[in-house]
């Protein structure tokens, strides 16, 4: 039995294809735990592709058994695999009672329009350490640095009281050997009560026993991570998940409201979706099988690539497109009937983070006396004599090392939470209808506590005006003096391609996303419907549009990693299905437009 992450196998392939033939050559079962996780994602095609490569070595096919207790297509997770014959999704079935609680605490701290600038209020701190100062507890914000405020103040606030000692922060910018000491003491501590401020990275199978209570800071970009997360309480027999679930904003706790309702109620998770051609990932499959093989010959790569369940809705001459790019860029280099890595390719692949296909971080090591506590991100915060937030303790920086990439530490009293890049995840069009029925509609939630109540009500009260008579086909739009505020209630990935059509139609836009809101100036509200009924026509040409939004910016290439190695066009097609959605789009329009009725965008 090997427990054996996809980068392991993938460094293997790549440097001991030798190795890998007499290790699995008489391989019967590949498991994959949480195989939600991968549906949808680089790592997940990288996964495939090396499940196939693996295949190939073998004389007989391997069963592939996924495990999963959140999923939202069980279909789709079997053919993911690429052999659904030979693939069985254990899915665990079981229903388990969730006692809910929402709590809503504005943050005082953010700035006029909403943007989070800030700290978490003093309220909620102190609310939410009574709430989770004597049992066993996950806390789960949307960030690391969020993790790393909540774990140090809520440990300020026992030290104070004399509660507890055990807060922890939990995240990939903690040092290993930090997190497996959380892990281990979580599992282990049987009579002491616990608190662990964490990301993702709790998220998952990671085993650290009972939990009692699960507490999410605002919301979630998918029902599928809040489920995940509720998943991780109320895991002795008989006992219910607990979920506390804390609101900053108006729109977390609308958004929250309606991802628990849609689960709950609806039962409802989103559906997955796949990437086609994942032309990117073809460029590094390429390299590590030309790696691992140097007599590798260019037909017979593409031959190879090309029944490899992963790509196999490229076509023939769309790889032969990326090969010859890769060759003209030097990163594949022709040696007779050979094709070998070029000297461009080399500075790729002979690099310790070849083997991964998700884009890292340019990280600086925290040191204090010798002993890694993580790592960080340079950004303007760091610098000498500030104090920083990590491994739920406060830091004083005394010196940094550019060249040897550390940062030293010493502790201290008072500092900042630490700045990390990252992004959200696309929001789900179900989920923002849902919000848009829930102000439209009467009913009372006894899970909201009473400030939560008022929120819910001032809200419908600001949107009860417009009377909406079908949710499907109407939107809103605000008109002032200076500025429309128009409200779509649609998906992420369509906010973004109508942000692109807004763009080309030369209306002067700024996408709240949030609040699945478009802040339009410029331009009257009898101009604007005018447009609106106009944008579809932009939609036959949106590879050309987004070649030119790519041209002006490219750092919008950045969410892939060997994506700007391939050629332009390859470039536009994997932006426009990473980041848009035209398909949608075009109905979306298509309903809202409908007979080009301007009362269906009501005013």
């Amino acid at each position: 039995i090997a427990l054996i992450t996809p980068e392991s196998l993938e460094a293997m392939l790549a440097n001991r294809p030798a190795l890998v033939r007499e290790m699995f050559s008489g391989l019967k079962y590949a498991v994959i735990d949480e195989i939600h996780s991968f549906l949808g994602t680089d790592r997940g095609t990288q996964l495939k592709s090396i499940l196939h490569r693996i295949q190939s070595l073998n004389a007989k096919p391997f069963s592939i058994v996924g495990l999963s207790a959140t999923i939202g297509d069980y279909g789709e997770a079997k053919r993911f695999t690429g052999n659904e014959a030979k693939t069985r999704v254990l899915l665990d079935r079981s229903v388990k009672e969730i006692n809910v609680l929402f709590r809503y605490f504005r943050d005082s701290s953010r700035d006029r329009d909403g943007s989070r600038s800030g700290e978490l209020s003093m309220e909620l701190l102190k609310d939410l350490y009574m709430e989770t100062k004597d049992c066993k507890v996950l806390i789960f914000p949307n960030s690391r640095g969020r993790a790393e405020e909540i774990a140090v103040k809520l440990k300020r606030i026992s030290g104070k009281l004399n509660g507890h000692p055990n807060y922890f922060s939990h995240h990939s910018s903690v040092d290993r050997e930090v997190r497996e000491y959380v892990e281990h003491f979580a599992k282990t501590s049987h009579r002491e009560n616990f608190c662990i401020s964490c990301t993702s990275t709790l998220e998952l199978g990671i085993d650290i026993g009972t939990v009692d209570e699960i507490v999410q800071i605002d919301a979630t970009h998918s029902i599928s991570s809040f489920i995940q997360r509720v998943g991780r309480s109320g895991r002795q027999d008989g006992k219910p998940a607990r979920l506390c679930m804390y609101a900053t904003d108006k729109w977390d706790l609308l958004q929250s409201v309606a991802c628990w309702l849609l689960y709950s109620v609806d039962g409802f998770i989103e559906p997955v979706k796949m990437l086609e051609k994942p032309y990117d990932i073809l460029v590094h499959q390429a390299l590590s099988t030309v790696k691992g093989d140097p007599e590798s010959k260019l037909k017979t790569l593409i031959v190879q690539l090309k029944n490899n369940p992963a790509f196999c809705r490229i076509e023939t001459f769309e790889m032969e497109e990326i090969m010859n790019h890769l060759l003209k860029i030097d990163f594949l280099e022709k040696a007779g009937p050979d094709v070998i890595v070029g000297i461009e390719g080399e500075k790729l692949v002979n690099s310790r983070n070849f083997y991964s296909v998700f884009r890292t971080e340019q990280k600086l090591k925290v040191i204090c006396a010798g002993n890694t506590i993580g790592e960080l991100p340079f950004s303007p915060r760091i610098v000498e004599g500030a104090n920083i937030l990590l491994a739920a303790r406060i830091w004083k920086i005394i010196n940094i090392d550019h060249e040897a990439r550390t940062i030293g530490v010493i502790p201290a009293k008072g500092g900042k939470k630490p700045v990390f890049s990252g992004s959200t995840g696309s929001i789900h069009p179900k989920i923002r209808e849902k919000m848009l029925e829930i102000l439209c509609g009467n009913e009372e939630y006894d899970f909201l506590d009473r400030q939560g109540r008022t929120v819910m009500k001032r809200l419908r009260t600001d949107f009860s005006a417009f009377r909406l008579q079908n949710m499907h086909t109407d939107r809103l739009l605000f008109i002032t003096k200076s500025r429309l505020h128009f409200y779509t209630f649609t998906g992420t990935l369509i906010n973004h391609t109508l942000k692109l059509l807004f763009d080309v139609a030369g209306i002067k836009n700024e996408l709240h996303e949030q609040s699945s809101m478009f802040d339009i100036s410029g331009i009257s509200a009898d101009d604007f419907l005018s447009k609106w009924k106009t944008l579809l026509k932009y939609l036959p040409d949106i590879n050309v549009h987004i070649e030119s939004s790519l041209k002006d910016r490219p750092m919008q290439m950045d969410f892939s990693k060997y994506g700007s190695y391939l050629p332009e066009n390859m470039q536009v097609e994997l932006l426009r299905n990473k980041y848009y959605d035209t398909e949608q789009t075009e109905l979306f329009l298509k309903t809202i437009i409908k007979k080009s009725d301007n009362r269906r965008i009501r005013t």
